[in-house]
């Protein structure tokens, strides 16, 4: 059963007692039923054709709706019967023409197409008798609102006018004398009950009293102790009162059924009233419940809406009065129907009740709103949560429906009038259901699905659990809306049993297109969704961390194969579900071929994308963990995506890069073939250095650095004289590319230290100019060559 019509049994089936949804095949001959309900339809359609004003067409629509139940319960009965006949007969294959068959072949071929085409006439008839139901239930539809439109606008004597008691007074003795052989039934029944039997009535109610108030204390008690302190706990305790109170209430009624019944001899009138009250017994304990759950005067803090406690026990009088208004007046509505009492006696009924119903929520909603301003200007004011403005208008809009219709209730439009106030009634109760219900699923949801303690989980474990949490209450929520929604904008004139078979009908699915959509589908299409993704997941898992890393793949194909993977599964998965829901992929051919020309425009670069990305899985010109060169971007492959790949550079940071430009542009994967990385050095010596010695310097660096692999082995070689300096070459390979540049910078330290320990230069020293100074003395020098005295000095 989905969500929606367990929604709506909650709203509605305490109203009756009970809800069938699905008549059974009933035990007789099928053809005698099938030729009985054909009748009782041809029946009501000639009746329709020319209908009574005062008939019930309520009633006429309920027993079209049966007959439909029932035929179709009959047809889905019978078809297995006649898939059976005709497999045997397919076992049988075709008779043969030149020969005859065996007697006994025969006979049996004779008796099962005997049986075929009679189970298929049976099968085509019941299909029919469905049909014709099912649009006769729809054309008394279309005439009840007809006449419920036409009654609106009727009107009657004011109830404040003479006219109004004087017509009720003449109609009193008529239907008096209709309510006399009831009433006079039930009076004969309680003064023949035993002083035991009232005793027994009166144990048995004060125990269930008793009853009630240990089993809410327990349950309180257990909810305080055995729950996480919370919103669950006050709303799962809201769930319990009302409950305890359905309980309460119908066990009431079935105690004074049972004692009026005692000695079973109740005409069926009377004994299908007592029947009647049962269900209305449980909806006002139903409604009862449900207001003091939500008002709870008595224990403000487990209070779900934010009422203020003034507010609160202001109002707790209203839940008992609004829920003994309301199954008053449907049991007198139910009561005047059985009996046929006179037009006047009912529509002043009617008025009369619909007046009380509307002055007690004019009481209320009057009372409430005064509470609520003169907190607004106490003391503690501040503490009073603002009003939001949606509030404020429907609190506007209520005070409006419940004027309107009072005027209108003494202005004589009584259909009019009750209908407001009635409607105003279900709206409210199926309002405050749907809260509820709104919060306990939340409620459940974040308390036993979200994660509470996320420090004991891993981070992808409870961010998951939040993840489903969230979306299984956004899922229930949304369908409780949708069902309160139905239930309230429902064809106007509609009553709790057209609302009923209405949901009987919530099985049945929606119609769109080729493609019928029921909500048991799309609960099994959700369960498979998620039931399939948490496989594909598990599976994934399982893969990664235990069976790829036995094989023989590397750490990129390991990763492209579960990421491969994962798209099928997903793909297969969606695909389920879709046919869960009744769509198979043949149908979702013509979608893809109608999106084939915005694919082409619109989406032709996430396209490209998508399938190089496949490419780039298949293919593996490059793999996870590869180091690429790509244009101006170089680092290490990270991840690749069904769009983008995802290359991490030297700095750390993360570059995205498109698939199509791996497979479109030219792409340097530098251990694509080895995952070796190479070490070279020159080096600059002078002329005159010994080449062996700086040889076996270079080789002995090599050998001594860790990182440096043995095979292939290190070499130096001799390049050439390049500006008057030999140019030694040295190479070796290290384990991965990554490596290169450390190692590099390693063996330079090393080299360059060992040179300086061998005294062993880089270059030649450079070829300086020095010039001596000579100081200059002050005294007076003697002549270093002598001069004679004879000789002439020359000037």
């Amino acid at each position: 059963m989905s969500a929606r019509a367990i929604f709506t049994l909650v709203l509605l089936a305490l109203l009756l007692g009970a809800l069938p949804l699905r008549a059974q095949a009933p035990d007789a001959d099928p053809e005698v039923t099938l030729d009985q309900l054909r009748k009782q339809v041809e029946t009501m359609q000639k009746n329709l054709a020319n209908p009574d004003p005062e008939a019930d067409l309520l009633a006429w629509r309920s027993s079209a709706l049966a007959a439909q139940a029932q035929a179709q319960a009959m047809a889905d009965a019978l078809e297995p019967k006649r898939t059976s006949v005709q497999a045997r007969l397919a076992e049988l294959g075709v008779p043969p023409a030149d020969k005859k068959e065996t007697p006994d072949i025969a006979t049996l071929r004779g008796q099962l197409d005997k049986s075929s085409n009679a189970l298929d006439a049976q099968v085509k008839l019941a299909g029919l008798v469905a049909v014709e139901a099912g649009q006769l239930a729809d054309q008394i539809s279309v005439q009840r609102r007809a006449q419920f439109q036409t009654e609106l606008g009727h009107r009657t004597a004011s109830i404040l006018a003479p006219a109004f008691w004087s017509e009720l007074r003449d109609n009193y003795a008529a239907d008096a004398g209709r309510l006399g052989a009831l009433a006079a039934e039930l009076l004969q029944a309680l003064r023949a009950a035993s002083v035991g039997v009232w005793v027994g009535m009166a144990a048995a109610l004060v125990l269930l009293s008793l009853l009630r108030r240990k089993a809410e204390a327990l349950l309180l008690h257990i909810a305080t102790t055995r729950i996480p302190h919370g919103r669950l706990r006050r709303s799962l305790f809201a769930v319990v009162r009302i409950v305890l109170s359905v309980l309460a209430w119908g066990l009431v009624a079935v105690v004074v059924r049972s004692g009026l019944e005692w000695r079973g001899d109740l005409s069926p009138l009377p004994h299908g009233l007592l029947v009647r009250s049962l269900g209305l017994a449980c909806f006002g304990g139903y409604v009862v419940g449900l207001g003091r759950a939500l008002l709870a005067s008595d224990r403000h803090s487990w209070r779900l809406p934010a009422l203020p406690d003034a507010v609160a026990a202001g109002l707790a009088w209203f839940p008992l009065v609004f829920a003994t208004v309301t199954t008053a007046g449907w049991l007198v509505e139910r009561l005047y129907a059985l009996v046929n009492a006179s037009l006047a006696t009912t529509v002043a009924l009617n008025c009369i009740l619909a007046l009380v119903l509307g002055l007690s929520m004019v009481i209320a909603v009057g009372r409430g709103e005064r509470l609520r301003r003169q907190l607004d200007r106490g003391p503690d004011a501040d503490r009073v949560p603002p009003r939001p403005l949606w509030l404020s208008v429907l609190a506007a809009l209520v005070w409006l429906v419940l004027v309107g219709s009072v005027v209108a209730l003494l202005l004589g439009y009584v259909a009019l009038g009750g209908f407001m106030v009635r409607q105003l009634a279900w709206t409210a109760i199926v309002a405050s259901t749907t809260y509820l219900l709104l919060v306990l699923i939340d409620d459940m949801c974040m308390g036993w699905l979200a994660t509470n303690n996320p420090d004991n989980l891993p981070a992808g474990v409870w961010r998951m659990r939040d993840q489903a949490a969230v979306l299984v209450s956004g899922v229930g929520r949304t369908l409780v809306a949708l069902v309160a929604l139905t239930s309230v904008l429902s064809p106007f004139g509609d009553g709790p049993p057209e609302l009923m078979n209405r949901a009987a009908q919530f099985s049945d699915g929606l119609a769109i297109g080729e493609v019928q959509v029921r909500p048991t589908a799309v609960l099994l299409a959700l369960v498979v969704l998620v039931v399939g993704l948490s496989c594909v997941r598990l599976l994934k898992r399982w893969l990664v961390n235990q069976l790829l890393p036995t094989t023989t793949m590397d750490t990129g194909m390991q990763m492209s194969a579960s990421s491969l993977f994962g798209y099928a599964g997903g793909v297969l998965v969606v695909a389920l579900a879709l046919s869960a829901v009744g769509i198979g992929l043949e149908r979702v051919a013509w979608v893809a071929s109608a999106l084939s020309v915005g694919i082409g425009f619109g989406l032709q670069a996430v396209v490209q994308n998508f399938v190089s990305g496949l490419i780039l899985l298949a293919e593996r010109p490059v793999k996870v963990g590869d180091w690429v060169v790509l244009g101006t971007v170089e680092g290490d492959i990270r991840r690749i995506n069904v769009r983008a790949t995802e290359i991490q550079m030297s700095d750390r940071s993360t570059v995205i890069v498109p698939n199509s430009e791996f497979i479109t542009k030219t792409v340097r994967n530098i251990t694509h073939a080895s995952p070796l990385g190479l070490v070279q050095i020159k080096l600059p010596m002078p002329l005159d250095t010994e080449v062996d010695q700086v040889r076996a310097l270079m080789l002995a660096v090599f050998q001594d650095h860790p990182e440096v692999q043995d095979s292939p082995a290190p070499s130096v070689s001799l390049d050439g004289i390049d500006n008057g300096k030999l140019v030694f070459n040295a190479t070796a390979y290290v384990g991965s590319p990554r490596l290169s540049y450390a190692v590099r910078s390693d063996v330079l330290f090393d080299v360059l230290k060992r040179l300086r320990e061998a005294k062993l230069p880089l270059a030649n020293p450079a070829t300086m100019v020095l010039r001596e100074v000579v100081p200059v003395v002050e005294a007076v020098a003697e002549p270093t060559t002598p001069i004679s005295p004879i000789s002439p000095v020359n000037p």
